[in-house]
């Protein structure tokens, strides 16, 4: 059983940084991969990043966020991280944290394959 609760969200301006966090409850947490998804008022939920616990922490992104936001993990603290960078007015959305044994390096972006989710946090951003 996995836990998430995602902080750091808010009210920014077009061009400026947020930094979100997922803390996560459980002894298993390096074992998840952890993604970040978000959803906008009338549309469906979306991928937006993920980090793998294989690898080396492989990372995937959406091509809408490729260069602006980076996900990060950090095992001994049990969080996961989304650095977002030069952000845009169409980044508004709620962004939900997400935990999941079952992810693969095809399927990551897949909402499905994750069994756990945070509440969410707004992200607001003003043009």
């Amino acid at each position: 059983q996995v836990q998430l609760v995602e902080s750091g969200g808010g009210l920014v301006q077009a061009g400026g940084s947020l930094r979100l966090s997922c803390a996560a409850s459980g002894r298993t947490f390096s074992t998840y991969t952890m993604g970040w998804f978000r959803q906008a008022p009338g549309k469906e939920r979306e991928f937006v990043a993920a980090v793998t616990w294989w690898s080396g922490s492989s990372t995937y992104y959406a091509d809408s966020v490729k260069g602006r936001f980076t996900i990060s993990r950090d095992n001994a603290k049990n969080t996961a991280y989304l650095q977002m960078n030069s952000l845009k007015p169409e980044d508004t959305a709620v962004y939900y944290c997400a935990a999941g044994l079952a992810v693969t390096s095809g399927n990551y972006y897949v909402t499905g394959r994750y069994g756990y989710w945070g509440q969410g946090t707004q992200v607001t951003v003003s043009s």
